[in-house]
């Protein structure tokens, strides 16, 4: 599902206008990316929760000349899926 069909979705159940639609979804994306840098997690009951997870400094390699470097520590976007939603996809 693109972010185009969930507008869609969202405008069709909520009986709002598109324009409505995306300010609403676009609102929800933003305010989980703000959560999310201020290292917060952002738990939706019944969907999943978001977290932020630190990778820890280690060496890589550059496919093109095998030679190894140094990737520095960083942090990524974890999911992790309800029950509810575990139990509905399997």
């Amino acid at each position: 599902m693109l972010k185009a069909d969930m507008i869609e979705k969202v405008a069709k159940d909520a009986r709002l206008t598109k324009k409505a639609a995306k300010e609403a979804v676009d609102s929800v994306f933003s305010s989980v990316e703000t959560a999310l840098k201020k290292g917060e997690k952002v738990v939706v009951s019944g969907f999943g929760t978001f977290i932020i997870r630190s990778r820890k400094a280690r060496a890589g390699r550059n496919p093109q000349t095998d030679q190894t470097i140094q990737l520095p520590q960083m942090n990524t976007v974890g999911f992790i899926a309800s029950k509810g939603i575990k139990k509905s996809v399997r």
